[in-house]
C-alpha cells in the first residue's frame, strides 16, 4: 500500500523533479495513473494528486467529443496547458491537455492530499479539516485559488508547478464520477490507501 511522505514538525514534504510540458504528450491514459502521487502548486499551494480521471477525444463525455468551441478550444491545441471550466455553473475545475496538437485529451485533476500553504487553503475553503479541502474538483480549485484566469496557462511555468511522484504510488481503478455518458469505463484513477479522495473506488 501506497503511504503519503511523512510531515516533520508540520513541514511540507520534499518535492521530486519538475514536470515539463513534454509530460503530457503521451496518450491519457499514460499520464493519467502517472500523475497519482505527484505534486501540484499553484501560487505555492497545493499538495499530492490522489485521484484524477482521463478524458479522450473519441469519449462522449469529453467536452471535446462534438469539436472546439470556445469553452474547449485549448484542449485541441498543445499538451502541458491548464483547461478550466466551470461545472454546473458553480464550480471551477482544473484539467491537464494531453497528447499531441488536436487530440483534445485531458486529465481532469479531481482530488489532492494538502501539503503546502493549507493556511491558505482553509481561508479560501472556511473549513480547519484538512479531509475536506481538496477531496473533489471544485473543492481543490477553490483551495488552491484556480479560476477562469488560469485557463490556458502553461502548467509548467509560475503559478503552476508539477512536480513528479517519489517514488512508486499503487494506483487503483474505477469508473468515473458524476457523468451521463461512457459510465463504465474504467478512466478513474486513485492512490490506494488515500484517505484523500472525493469518493471511494
Amino acid at each position: 500500500m501506497a503511504q503519503s511522505p511523512k510531515l516533520a514538525d508540520g513541514a511540507a514534504p520534499r518535492l521530486g523533479k519538475p514536470l515539463k510540458r513534454s509530460f503530457f504528450g503521451r496518450s491519457v491514459h499514460e499520464v493519467a495513473p502517472d500523475l497519482i502521487g505527484a505534486t501540484l502548486l499553484v501560487g505555492g499551494v497545493g499538495g499530492i494528486i490522489t485521484e484524477v480521471e482521463a478524458y479522450h477525444h473519441t469519449d462522449p463525455a469529453a467536452h471535446s467529443f462534438n469539436g472546439p468551441t470556445p469553452r474547449n478550444r485549448v484542449m485541441f491545441g498543445p499538451p502541458g496547458f491548464a483547461y478550466v471550466y466551470r461545472s454546473y455553473g458553480i464550480h471551477w475545475c482544473v484539467n491537464f491537455v494531453c497528447e499531441a496538437e488536436g487530440s483534445a485529451s485531458a486529465v481532469l485533476i479531481r482530488a489532492l492530499e494538502p501539503t503546502h500553504g493549507i493556511a491558505a487553503m482553509r481561508r479560501r475553503r472556511g473549513l480547519q479539516e484538512a479531509r475536506s479541502l481538496c477531496s473533489g474538483p471544485g473543492k481543490l480549485c477553490e483551495a488552491l485559488g484556480i479560476t477562469i484566469k488560469h485557463n490556458e496557462l502553461p502548467l509548467d511555468t509560475l503559478p503552476f508547478a508539477l512536480h513528479a511522484r517519489i517514488g512508486k504510488a499503487e494506483t487503483i481503478v474505477g469508473v468515473r464520477i458524476g457523468i451521463t455518458k461512457a459510465v463504465d469505463l474504467p478512466w478513474r484513477y486513485g492512490l490506494k490507501g488515500s484517505r484523500f479522495l472525493s469518493k471511494r473506488f
